[in-house]
């Protein structure tokens, strides 16, 4: 089962959980592709999603890169080439032809802006893949995670569930609180919670659907 990774804000940590549900993945011998789109800034996500999917060619595994660290939508502006759509459709195919599964991890949050009139929440529509929503657990996460949900199940696609991700190994009372409302707020199911270093992740949820 192939999905599409969002995130309730930019630094939510979907490449780390991407990473480590792929990782999850091959090991259970299940031939799993990461694939960034769109990428802004450095190219570090992409190489992590490269390196934990075999050492996929880091090209197919985002073949749009725009150097500043911007929306892709400035980004483009910036570099006087908008960014080309057709070639992240292109890549998804081409990568879905050969694995079973390919994790599709966003730019930042749900509804970051690619090119005139389109943006992320466009992309996975035209996907129509099962979304996971990684959580960055933080004061103001219900919220974000509530307008995140609404907003993807208004498109008409599913909810898979959430991640919820400890940015810290300190915990406020928020962080400590959130896991235990979200999924009567959402009506999503928190399919992993990662703690702050964790470097494995159980696949179980991940295979069940």
């Amino acid at each position: 089962m192939s999905y599409f990774i969002t995130g309730t804000d930019t630094g939510a940590g979907k490449t780390r959980f991407s990473c480590l549900l792929i990782e999850a993945l091959r090991a259970e011998g299940i031939a799993a592709a990461g694939y960034k789109p769109v990428c802004c800034g450095e190219r570090e996500d992409p190489m992590l999603l490269s390196a934990a999917s075999g050492g996929l060619d880091p090209e197919r595994v985002n073949p749009v890169w725009l150097k500043a660290p911007v929306a892709p939508l400035v980004g483009g502006m910036l570099e006087g080439r908008p960014v080309d759509v057709a070639a992240m459709h292109a890549g998804y195919r081409a990568l879905a032809a050969e694995h079973p599964v390919v994790i599709v991890e966003g730019a930042g949050g749900w509804r970051v802006p690619l090119a005139d009139g389109y943006d992320m929440a466009d992309f996975a529509t035209d996907l129509g893949l099962p979304v996971i929503v990684v959580v960055g657990n933080r004061l103001g996460a219900l919220n974000h995670t509530i307008l995140t949900v609404d907003a993807i199940r208004a498109r008409g696609l599913e909810v898979a569930g959430l991640v919820v991700n400890q940015l810290s190994d300190e915990l406020d009372t928020a962080s400590i609180t959130n896991k235990g409302v979200l999924e009567q707020l959402t009506g999503a199911p928190i399919l992993a919670e990662i703690i702050h270093g964790q470097d494995f992740l159980d696949v179980e949820p991940f295979l069940q659907r």
